[in-house]
């Protein structure tokens, strides 16, 4: 009788790893050190600088759209905030002053100092533009360019012969449209906003309740115009205003002489706008 065939049994066994095996854990605590890192290091930046420079960042942040709105070119409005060039500097707008001794006025009187000849380079841009193009030259004496307190004052004056603008109406003339387009990119180029006044002479001007004062606020928004297809950036335009016969253009020219008619550009000095918007803020 033949021997039984015993079964073959074969066992498998499927080993599992467990959950915590795994990697995940690796990508928190790296997360959780890189977290460390940065906290320590804002820690140690913080501990290194000086009370003006802490002042600078807070209001950097307090008003960042202000920056964006200049462009980038100015951190701080009226402390440094970034150290550059070396322990003894720190860098205030585009240039670079002496740190130390200098009190917050000194840094202001040399930020200042700074924009003034960025101002006054602007000027003689502007001449340089004026008498090197043709068209232009011929309308130079209607064109005066001053450097004042409030900036670098750009006056377009109308003249008995060549008004600026049709007889009690905004509506501009083609020349001064060439004029005001062809200011406009070099007025671009620096960070620093304009304000635009309109002025009329003192003959009065009365229209079924259109007068001198609503005639002088058009003629100044339809300068602005002009400008912004000239190139401008329109965010730069702080304010337009229109001033009638308010102030002539000296004390000792004639009331109804044509040059108190007249548009007046002023490429504004941070002292100035910051006056402007104060007061704005106070209101």
């Amino acid at each position: 009788m033949a021997e039984q065939q015993q079964p073959i049994i074969i066992k498998k066994i499927n080993k599992g790893g467990h959950a915590h095996h795994g990697g995940a854990w690796k990508l928190a605590y790296a997360d959780f050190v890189t977290a460390m890192m940065a906290f320590f290091l804002l820690m140690w930046l913080l501990g290194s600088t000086d009370e003006t420079t802490r002042k600078g960042i807070a209001e950097f942040f307090a008003d960042p759209y202000r920056v964006s709105m200049d462009g980038g070119k100015q951190v701080a409005e009226r402390t440094s905030m970034i150290e550059g060039g070396g322990s003894d500097l720190v860098s205030t707008m585009d240039g670079q002053v002496q740190k130390g001794s200098n009190s917050e006025e000194e840094i202001e009187k040399e930020a200042a100092e700074i924009e003034q000849k960025k101002l006054e380079a602007l000027k003689e841009k502007i001449q340089d533009k004026l008498n090197e193009t043709p068209e232009l030259n011929e309308f130079k004496d209607q064109i005066k360019l001053e450097i004042t307190s409030e900036g670098l004052r750009i006056l377009i004056v109308d003249d008995q012969k060549r008004p600026m603008f049709k007889l009690a109406s905004p509506q501009t003339e083609p020349y001064v449209k060439a004029i005001l387009r062809a200011l406009a990119p070099a007025v671009n180029e620096l960070p620093n906003r304009v304000s635009l006044n309109g002025h009329t002479d003192a003959l009065p001007l009365n229209q079924n309740g259109y007068s001198n004062w609503e005639l002088s606020s058009d003629r100044a928004n339809a300068a602005r115009r002009e400008l912004v297809d000239g190139g401008l950036d329109e965010d730069k335009v702080l304010r337009v205003i229109g001033l009638s016969s308010s102030i002539p253009y000296s004390t000792t020219t004639d009331p109804l002489s044509p040059v108190n008619r007249r548009i007046s550009i002023i490429v504004m000095n941070k002292k100035t706008e910051q006056q402007i918007l104060q007061g704005s803020s106070a209101e």
